[in-house]
């Protein structure tokens, strides 16, 4: 006789096959969905792209009910929706944008038992009437999605979520699992304690993308810096361009525009309409940028977003790994990019002091800071570090990140930054005087400014010590002493001051080693094309007319449907489609992604764009 755990394994792998066109689990998937089918609750670590979803959606089909899926992604819910419904899954969503005709019509689904999977905001739980009308119906789990909008000391912290612990309070005999794809160990023991899942099974995938390229660079011209990556390797791709601030999202979209790349602003200061607007469009489009402040992005289900890129330094490693995991959900080569600078460093430092809490907050806020400038300045495979902050400790070096392309020199920068320090200090207690690094460092190069001038700052005995390094060379000084806490940022003008440990550095008691950038040649590995013309590149020179022709059938229907086009099929799909040429309905069911629904209802269209009709 066959154990329970084979016969949930019997159920889950037909439904993955008839529903979704897929032949076999990915990594634990399979070990997650026969733990929640037989009724047990679980927290799910699993990077973007890595399978989440398929976690709660194939036990949604397999339990007897209804699966309740709480997710923070109002405006994302009716493509949630629409992705679902396409493979013929039967879902539907509450929230504030519906009519009430479409919410009673949905609610009288749910309680009929018509529903397989209904989508929820957090909120909505706090709502009496909505849970009267979940206690109507029959449940058969509750999904968390993005668990970790749960973590107060969190990059996306909602505070909505931390009342989600009452769902087994209310529910006990209802599994519960919770998602994410970014946690540290300390964030998934506060979620599990916050969400009251103490004795639920942990599952914790690898965070390594490995077909994501990961490059952080001097920042000059960021601007600049960002139009040539898209022009010499992204040209025509979908990509996330992040920035700090709404005016630097409004100025980089205006320039990217003015230079010829199709790109849309999304920040709080834009009206709701024309946010809603312009995500639809950048989901439902090819080859759209969107600019954005972190507002934008979570749940965001577009697979060939070819790159992510940061103007501005992110202020975690959690929220850096989160928002570049949206490139390459689709598994093929992806490139995250960062230009960091000086600047980034006062400002992170200066919004930490200057923000709200308690001192512990901004000890965590710093402690934050401090992990992602380390990741900005290490000599080591970026890869690496990465992972290791997320616990993984036994990854070697990726050969795919810019350390590893073209390896930075580390340099003894211990008589550098004694020079540094000192300027500091003679400016602040010779002087009583602080300043920012800018005018340290014309001092140090003995320049006869206005300033120097006024204040009699030629007369100090540093003046022009510093000679042997470059301008540019003395900010990646000042940055990589910002960024070890050997120097420090105060005041609203951002000027510098010394810390406790600048008086090892100056008492010769501690040496400082030092980034040192490398020249990096146009023709390196890491500037060639990567995006969609590496795609195609992969594909045999017959094949790639037949997949164009794919992608604009697709790009047609996906019009007429009114939905996002991977919502039709992937590009690994169609990838696969010219690859194989199936020639029957039979042939072209062995496709990964051709599930039952999608066969009959593309099938023959599909069968005729193969025949070129």
């Amino acid at each position: 006789m066959a154990s329970p755990t084979d016969l949930r394994t019997e159920d889950a792998l037909p439904v993955l096959r008839r529903v979704f066109g897929y032949d076999a689990f990915r990594g634990f998937q399979q070990e997650v969905i026969d733990h929640v089918v037989g009724g047990g609750d679980a927290l799910v670590l699993m990077p973007t792209g890595g399978g989440k979803s398929l976690c709660y959606q194939i036990p949604a089909l397999v339990r007897d009910g209804v699966a309740v899926v709480v997710s923070p992604l109002i405006a994302l819910m009716q493509d949630q929706v629409d992705a679902l419904t396409a493979v013929g899954v039967r879902a539907g969503f509450l929230n504030s944008t519906q009519t009430l005709d479409a919410r009673r019509r949905v609610e009288a689904a749910f309680v009929a038992g018509e529903l397989d999977l209904l989508y929820l905001a957090p909120e909505a739980l706090g709502v009496r009437s909505t849970l009267a009308l979940l206690d109507r119906g029959r449940i058969s789990l509750f999904a968390i999605d993005e668990a970790h909008c749960v973590s107060q000391w969190g990059h996306d912290f909602r505070p909505d979520y931390l009342a989600l612990s009452m769902l087994h309070e209310r529910w006990p005999q209802v599994p519960r699992i919770a998602l994410t794809a970014t946690a540290t160990s300390a964030t998934r023991t506060e979620i599990a304690t916050r969400l009251k899942l103490d004795d639920a099974r942990h599952f914790v995938a690898s965070f390594d993308r490995p077909n994501i390229q990961y490059r952080i660079v001097p920042k000059r011209e960021p601007r600049k810096q960002l139009l040539a990556l898209l022009r010499d390797e992204h040209p025509g791709d979908a990509g996330i361009v992040y920035c700090l601030s709404r005016a630097s999202v409004d100025k980089t979209a205006e320039f990217l525009v003015a230079n010829g790349i199709a790109a849309l602003p999304y920040h709080a200061g834009l009206d709701a309409a024309t946010r809603a607007a312009n995500q639809q469009r950048f989901l439902r489009e090819d080859g759209l940028v969107m600019v954005a402040t972190i507002a934008f992005g979570m749940g965001i289900d577009k697979p060939d977003v070819r790159f992510v890129a940061h103007l501005d330094l992110p202020k975690s490693v959690e929220g850096y790994y989160q928002e570049t995991g949206r490139a390459g959900r689709d598994g093929l080569p992806s490139t995250a990019w960062l230009a960091y600078g000086l600047q980034d460093v006062v400002q992170q430092r200066k919004m930490i002091e200057t923000s709200d809490g308690d001192v512990a907050h901004r000890r965590n806020l710093a402690a934050h800071l401090d992990a992602m400038l380390a990741l900005c300045e290490t000599v080591r495979c970026r890869r690496v570090q990465l992972l290791e902050y997320f616990g993984e400790t036994t990854t070697p070096a990726c050969g795919n990140c810019d350390t590893c392309l073209t390896p930075p020199e580390s340099w003894d920068g211990t008589v550098a930054a004694q020079k540094l320090l000192s300027t500091v200090f003679r400016l602040d207690r010779e002087r009583n005087q602080r300043f920012g690094a800018g005018h340290c460092i014309d001092i140090l190069l003995g320049r006869q400014t206005d300033k120097i001038r006024q204040y009699g700052h030629d007369a100090l005995t540093v003046f022009g010590i510093g000679a042997e390094l470059s301008e540019a060379e003395w900010r990646g000084v000042v940055r990589q002493l910002l960024a070890e806490g050997l120097l420090a940022v105060e005041g609203d003008y951002g000027t510098l001051a010394l810390t406790e440990a600048s008086a090892d550095v100056l008492g010769r008691r501690r040496t400082v080693t030092m980034r040192r950038e490398p020249e990096r040649p146009a023709s390196s590995r890491s500037s060639k094309p990567r995006g969609s013309a590496t795609v195609v590149a992969e594909l045999a020179p017959a094949a790639v007319p037949v997949f164009e022709r794919l992608r604009a059938w697709r790009a047609t229907t996906a019009k007429e449907q009114g939905v996002p086009a991977y919502v039709i099929f992937h590009d690994a799909t169609l990838r696969q489609i010219a690859s194989d040429a199936p020639g029957t309905l039979a042939e072209l069911s062995r496709v990964s992604g051709v599930g039952e629904n999608k066969l009959a209802k593309y099938g023959e269209q599909i069968l005729a764009v193969l025949a070129g009709e």
